[in-house]
């Protein structure tokens, strides 16, 4: 006697489930794709962001490199007319100046450079160019620090500690670990006889000597200080936004009056 398998309720239900499974499998991997599209979307244009901000020249150097630093300071200590943050990274053109009772610290590869209060100083790669005020350089990759035309140079690339202050055009230059050279810059000075004795000039350690900028280098620059100096940085960012309104403007364009009719006045 033949049998009919009459399907239940439950068994319809089950079969429903087992129809489903493959759209929602679909669908699953539907929204997985789309997902990782967004993703590799998103990481494109990030990537394209990053190569039009950084400039080329940057792009794989190392922060010796570069010659930044990292400002160390309690306060009272300004960078570029701001005042800075301990931690704060310094990079070559930047104007640090400090106040009465405060000190800077800059660390960067191979060198130590603890900026004395009532200071102002200039760094550039490699080098400190010092305004006026009293500056202390421990380094093992030959830091110079310039005074106008004189700059100061160790004698050996090992760890030299020396000294250098100026106030009111006296420079002074203290070898405390190792000999330093003291060398004029030809195009920064005139030579003269007086002069021809100073150029050259070794310091030997514990020794100290005194040279007269006006001597050396003829007339003293004048005088710069943190509120009145502009870096260049600032200078490219504002060009740039000009550039970007002025095209935004040129773009939209200005809409045509109609023209005038012969009866209207």
């Amino acid at each position: 006697m033949l049998r009919m398998n009459i399907p239940t309720a439950g068994t319809q239900s089950a079969n429903r489930r087992v129809d489903h499974a493959p759209i929602r499998f679909l669908l699953g991997s539907l929204r997985k794709s789309l997902f990782r599209m967004r993703v590799s979307t998103l990481r494109w244009v990030l990537c394209w962001a990053m190569l039009v901000i950084v400039p080329p020249s940057s792009l794989g150097q190392t922060p010796d490199e570069t010659g930044a630093a990292i400002l160390h300071t309690q306060g009272g200590v300004w960078v570029n007319g701001y005042e800075a943050r301990d931690s704060s990274a310094v990079f070559p053109g930047d104007l640090l100046e400090t106040k009465p009772g405060s000190s800077a610290n800059l660390s960067l590869d191979g060198s130590t450079v603890l900026i004395q209060p009532e200071s102002v100083a200039k760094l550039q790669t490699n080098l400190l160019e010092l305004d006026h005020g009293s500056v202390f350089v421990g380094t093992s990759k030959s830091f110079k620090v310039r005074v106008h035309c004189i700059t100061v140079v160790p004698v050996l690339d090992e760890w030299t500690q020396y000294e250098v202050t100026n106030v009111n055009g006296n420079v002074q230059v203290a070898a405390r670990k190792d000999d330093v050279n003291v060398e004029r810059e030809m195009d920064r000075g005139k030579p003269s006889a007086r002069t021809e004795a100073s150029h050259g000039a070794t310091v030997h350690e514990t020794e100290q000597k005194s040279f007269e900028e006006s001597e050396i280098c003829g007339a003293p620059a004048r005088p710069t200080g943190a509120g009145t100096s502009v870096n260049p940085k600032w200078i490219a960012a504002g060009a740039a936004g000009a550039g970007l309104l002025i095209c935004v403007l040129l773009c939209r364009g200005t809409p045509t009056k109609p023209p005038l009719s012969p009866s209207a006045p």
